[in-house]
């Protein structure tokens, strides 16, 4: 303990409080580190909570006992990595997160039994709104949704019924397309019993009415949906021009448009033929009559009553006798009914324009020099291309082949898809700030603290003439004291004693003066003992 209260002593309080700063600043750093290090990676749990959600979320992660971060006012919620699925299984126990609204769950409850019809269809409509909004909202481009049905009671002798409705507000990240929107409409209709799509009214946050709603939007979406036909189809068939091209003039070397006009009629036609060869008796009907006529037969004359008179024997009454037969046959002639519908959306009309780069190579020097193509390569690839989109010269279809030089060279280009490979993303660069935060502060560190700490440790200090203790506590002569430096050959060339030398005589001489205090301090206490001990000293060297 003597040895370090005099190394305090020796070192001073400027090195003293200079060490203290640098540890302490070493050990606030490394701690930093340590903190940072072990810090358990957070993950986001959930994102685009709403307020009722993230209340709930958290009370559970609280009751949990899961570390959590909060951020987006609320809507996003972190939690340790390692803890994500298990804290998503815990929070499904508990229904969570809702989406903002109430589903079928609302049914869960015990208290049902004793709720009368109105409240049951009420808690029916909240549960089908909700649901509705929580399928709507994953969809990609979807925040937020909020769903308002409008079914009408049936009732019982009504003949005229209201058709339900629908009405839809929805918060986008950009723009929906016309397809996102009927697909909506779609969606919603098919789960609601009785609901049509054209009676889905959508609007967006910013109050624009995406669909009506009306009822009345049959040649609406009779058009979008041939507007849509018509993109799909001239990017398909781009897509397959473009693939075929990249492997004959290489990747980016070629451009492709494809203007597809399509037949907006539809045909609706109704043939019926008659087969006169084809003939099947139906039905007969057979009629057969006979028929008499008989006259009188002795009647009284006056021929008859003379003699030799005339006797006529009354041809006139003689019975007519008459046959006749009727046979009817029917007969069913075959005949075929033919209804063909076309609907619109034919193939009206086909131009294809196709622009290719020429030929790249390197010449003696090692420049790239241009090359066109030939008329015969570009004969075949209109060929190619024909076949592929299905031209039909009928139709009055156009593919066009034509061969220009592209501003940018193939070197150019691939040179700034390179430089795309030292991209970072956002986390990259915020780990790369903190590497040098951290860097910096260990270089301030070392510049500020520990150098000049350094400097000043193993500095020599300019020190006066030392003072020694003797064996009895004086402080000893400065002739005897260059004496004993003499004696005892340690010294430097010009004729100083060691640093090292008179730091140890001076801590023998205060460990000396120490061991000589402390005697005296137990004669004081004992003085009988003392006087005893020197008497027996005396009579021994007597």
């Amino acid at each position: 303990m003597n040895g370090l209260a005099d190394l305090v002593k020796a070192l001073g309080p400027a090195r003293l409080g200079a060490m203290g700063a640098v540890a302490a600043i070493l050990v606030g750093v490394f701690a930093f580190i340590m903190l940072r290090v072990t810090a358990p990676q957070m993950t986001p749990l959930y994102t685009d909570l709403t307020f009722e959600d993230s209340s709930a979320i958290i009370s559970q992660l609280d009751s949990l006992a899961v570390p959590y971060q909060i951020q987006n006012d609320g809507a996003t919620v972190l939690v340790p990595e390692a803890d994500v699925f298990r804290t998503r299984m815990r929070l499904a126990e508990q229904g969570l997160p809702l989406g903002g609204s109430v589903g079928y769950e609302i049914f869960d409850k015990a208290d049902t039994l004793g709720s009368t019809s109105f409240v049951q269809n009420i808690n029916r409509t909240r549960a089908l709104e909700g649901e509705l909004v929580r399928t709507i909202r994953s969809i990609g481009r979807i925040k937020s949704a909020r769903v308002h049905l409008v079914l009408p009671e049936r009732r019982l002798f009504q003949r005229d019924s209201q058709p339900p409705s629908a009405s839809i507000v929805l918060s986008v990240r950009g723009d929906l397309e016309p397809g996102q929107i009927r697909a909506i409409q779609h969606l919603v209709a098919t789960a609601v019993e009785g609901l049509q799509p054209n009676f889905v009214s959508i609007v967006d946050e910013t109050g624009r009415l995406l669909a009506s709603g009306a009822g009345d939007e049959g040649e609406g979406f009779l058009a979008s949906s041939l507007q849509e036909r018509t993109q799909s189809m001239e990017a398909r068939l781009r897509n397959q021009i473009e693939e075929i091209l990249n492997s004959v003039v290489g990747v980016g070397r070629s451009r492709v448009r494809v203007a597809l006009e399509l037949d907006h009629t539809r045909v609706s036609e109704t043939q019926e033929t008659f087969d006169p060869e084809g003939q099947v008796v139906r039905s007969t009907q057979s009629r057969e009559e006979n028929s008499s006529t008989q006259g009188r037969q002795g009647a009284v004359t006056a021929g008859n009553q003379v003699p030799g008179g005339n006797q006529q024997t009354g041809d006139a009454g003689d019975r007519d006798l008459s046959n006749q037969s009727e046979e009817i046959v029917n007969y069913e002639i075959s005949k075929s009914v033919k209804t063909e519908v076309v609907e619109a959306g034919g193939i009206r009309r086909l131009s294809v324009a196709v622009l290719v780069d020429g030929v790249y190579a390197p010449d003696a020097n090692g420049d790239m020099v241009y090359t066109p193509r030939t008329e015969d390569e570009l004969a075949r690839i209109q060929t190619l291309v024909q076949s592929a989109v299905g031209f039909d010269d009928r139709r009055g279809d156009k593919v066009d082949v034509v061969n220009l030089r592209f501003a940018q060279a193939p070197n150019t280009m691939l040179g700034d898809e390179q430089a795309g490979l030292f991209d970072f993303t956002r986390a990259d660069l915020m780990r790369f700030v903190e590497l040098g935060v951290l860097f910096l502060i260990a270089l301030l560190l070392t510049l500020f603290a520990v150098r000049p700490l350094v400097k000043r440790i193993l500095a020599k200090e300019e020190e006066a003439a030392p003072v020694l203790l003797g064996a009895d506590g004086q402080p000893l002569e400065p002739a005897l004291l260059a004496d004993h430096s003499a004696g005892s050959g340690e010294e430097e060339g010009d004729g100083t004693p060691r640093i090292e030398w008179l730091e140890e005589a001076q801590a023998q001489g205060a460990v000396q003066v120490a061991t000589i205090a402390k005697v005296g301090a137990l004669i004081d206490d004992y003085p009988k003992e003392a006087v005893g001990i020197i008497r027996s000293w005396m009579n021994e060297a007597a």
